[in-house]
């Protein structure tokens, strides 16, 4: 493992002679969350709403929403996943530079990667194996012009790629020219993959295309469909193409795949660029369920930042059916949890907390990020709390993010959406010392 000082000019937790900036306790961030002012407003302090638990409950606006104030290496499509700047609030002030953080529901990878960006080993887990191609690449990206010359010499013209009567289906979202080169695009990247000579500018250019296969502009491979962090079935496919009386039109898909390349390099600085590539030798990026990863030492992760999957709102298996397709993955066979019943998430979770509960270090933190279900009717705060509390791990606080678009002046039972997560809300949680 590297050592610390070796990346401490990457993080924000350096003060203006040089020096690492000490990290606070539990109680010394909940003190500094009751004076934050950094937006100029004050932190109102609640009660969390079961009266048996006496947690601190915070609320300000405690990190800008705006997504241009995060690296553009983050810029790529997942559902329900937060924003760089909650995992980036938490690592600053409860590790330093060196240290493990790792998140076991990874999604995208935002937490891992931020991780990277701000100097700490960045470590990650998804049942899904999406969520290693989403991120890995990112931690080892190439220059814009080592994908434009691997793309130039695919020559994918709108010959390339035959059209199989399985794949017929798919002009509902594409163009018969793009789609034969979508087809040779997949057919060279699972041959290169299977051969073991598939590297790093080719898994970016893996990574890249899946993330542009639908969308709602001439920016993605599709015609216009719903956002690009989902795809709808071909059915629904083709009644928004009757409805809005659209025919695909034909994309060049390796331009495409060039322009997002230049938008995710654009903004990351070449040293840290240099040192992000040396923290990723030492990542540890995992395809497994977060309940039992012996990969990963005891005693060995600082901080853990998550969000977990919650009560029957996100579909993940039929969100991610095209983009399993693209990278010769069966959807239907990746053993996503989906969780209907209280008990059953209520268990899931306890088995997780022990995980986590043996792989942090003593005194080590879990920010685990939960939304409101079902209208607001069931709190997943009020499931978190004991779940950990009986795997071993001590509730600290509660951290609400308040910005406009949450409207907190209730902020346990704000309904912003008719289903799914209506708050953002942390519970920080620690192993015992």
């Amino acid at each position: 493992m590297n050592h610390p000082e070796q990346f401490s000019f990457l993080s924000d937790d350096i003060d203006d002679s040089g020096n690492t900036l000490e990290h606070a306790d539990a109680e010394s961030f909940a003190g500094e969350l009751r004076h934050f002012n950094e937006f100029e407003t004050p932190t109102r302090v609640e009660s969390f709403p079961d009266p048996e638990l006496e947690l601190p409950v915070f609320i300000n606006e405690f990190w800008a929403s705006k997504q241009r104030a995060a690296s553009s290496l983050h810029e790529i499509s997942y559902r329900a996943c937060f924003k760089p700047q909650l995992p980036r609030f938490f690592i600053t002030r409860l590790t330093q530079p060196g240290d493990v953080v790792y998140d076991p529901f990874m999604g995208r990878g935002t937490t891992p990667l931020e991780a990277g960006l701000l100097g700490r080993i960045p470590a990650g887990c998804d049942i899904n194996p999406l969520s290693r191609i989403l991120l890995l690449p990112r931690l080892d990206p190439p220059s814009p012009a080592e994908v434009a010359d691997r793309l130039h010499s695919l020559q994918l013209e709108p010959g390339t790629g035959q059209i199989s009567a399985n794949d017929a289906a798919l002009s509902a979202f594409y163009h018969p020219n793009t789609l034969r080169k979508i087809i040779a695009l997949r057919e060279y990247l699972l041959d290169r993959a299977a051969s073991g000579r598939l590297d790093n500018i080719d898994a970016w250019i893996r990574m890249v295309a899946t993330n542009r296969l639908t969308g709602h502009s001439s920016g993605f491979f599709s015609v216009y469909t719903l956002p690009p962090n989902q795809a709808v079935s071909v059915q629904s496919q083709l009644k928004i193409n009757q409805k809005r009386d659209q025919v695909p039109p034909d994309r060049d898909i390796a331009a495409i795949i060039n322009k997002k390349t230049r938008t995710l390099l654009n903004r990351l600085d070449p040293s840290a660029l240099r040192h992000l590539r040396t923290l990723a030798q030492d990542a540890q990026i995992l395809t497994a369920c977060c309940d039992d990863t012996p990969e990963l030492p005891s005693n060995s992760v600082s901080l853990v930042v998550t969000s977990p999957p919650f009560l029957d709102v996100i579909d993940y298996q039929k969100d991610n059916w095209l983009r399993c397709w693209f990278n010769g993955l069966d959807a239907d066979s990746i053993p996503i949890w989906q969780l209907k019943k209280v008990a059953d998430w209520t268990a899931a979770m306890t088995r997780v907390f022990r995980e986590l509960l043996r792989i942090l270090k003593p005194g080590g933190y879990l920010a685990f990020e939960v939304g409101e279900v079902r209208g607001g009717k069931i709190l997943m705060e009020n499931l978190v709390v004991p779940a950990a509390g009986a795997a071993g791990l001590e509730p600290k606080l509660v951290l609400i993010n308040d910005q406009v678009f949450t409207k907190t002046a209730n902020c346990w039972g704000v309904a912003n959406s008719s289903k799914g997560t209506n708050t953002n809300r942390v519970i920080l949680l620690q192993k015992p010392a």
